[in-house]
């Protein structure tokens, strides 16, 4: 059964349609990337599928029972603000501190919990996000371009973590990403969105329609190629030394 069934959904802010008759659906385990320009309605998808945003024409269903992470696009800690990880992660639930260990091993960061939020780098904020999002084990996580600040190495660490994440839980992860070269090497399936769907597919077949291409041009397909050949030859020699260091 689908984690996630859109269908037809529209939204509407006042006068102006971001969304218009979107279909969606995603199935347990894969790891499905939405990609489009700014103001295509990516976050408005997301934000209809949790419940934020009411539509105005089709419906989301989802799985009885799902269970759903969400690592946000940004959020702001007061830097004056006397809070360990460890606290940070149990604000909202009353897990144990063994469960925090274990979330942050799934992130990479398994070091940082008596760490002060306020030291922490770019990468290793993103990581304790996806560990508090991780920690009561949900069928599925929602990204929100969750590498937003990073550099590109910082990046392409964040996003084979979420690889490994979804080989570790089995978990889909449903992700927003304007990084087009980096994000679609980690994913099984590619939603290209301008205010429909434009096209969907595997990141190869995307990649060479002329839908997309006409969005975003043909320059990140050697992009693509490049880092798909990094990635598969050397990710088995590098990612430990390279995830630690780009969550540094």
């Amino acid at each position: 059964m689908a984690l996630i069934t859109v269908e037809k959904l529209s939204v509407r802010y006042g006068a102006h349609t971001v969304l218009h008759h979107v279909d969606m659906v995603i199935e347990p385990g894969e790891i499905v990337t939405i990609v489009g320009p700014n103001g295509s309605g990516k976050t408005s998808l997301l934000r209809a599928i949790i419940g934020a945003t009411r539509p105005c024409a089709g419906q989301v269903s989802l799985k009885p029972g799902l269970k759903i992470g969400y690592v946000p696009q940004k959020l702001h800690v007061d830097p004056t603000l006397p809070i360990s990880v460890e606290r940070f992660m149990r604000l909202t639930d009353p897990v144990s501190r063994r469960q925090c260990v274990e979330a942050l091993e799934s992130a990479g960061v398994p070091d940082l919990l008596q760490r002060q939020m306020s030291q922490l780098s770019g990468g290793q904020f993103q990581r304790v996000l996806l560990a508090r999002a991780l920690i009561n084990r949900p069928d599925i996580l929602l990204l929100d371009e969750a590498t937003q600040g990073l550099d590109q190495r910082g990046s392409a660490s964040f996003y084979q973590q979420i690889e490994a994440v979804r080989r570790e839980t089995g978990c889909a992860i449903l992700m927003i990403s304007h990084e087009l070269h980096v994000v679609m090497s980690a994913s099984d399936r590619v939603i290209c969105l301008n205010g429909h769907v434009c096209c969907e597919g595997s990141p190869a077949v995307v990649a060479s329609a002329p839908e997309y291409r006409a969005l975003f041009g043909t320059g990140t397909g050697g992009a693509l190629a490049l880092y798909r050949h990094e990635h598969d030859h050397n990710h088995d020699h590098d990612h430990d030394a390279s995830t630690q260091e780009a969550a540094e």
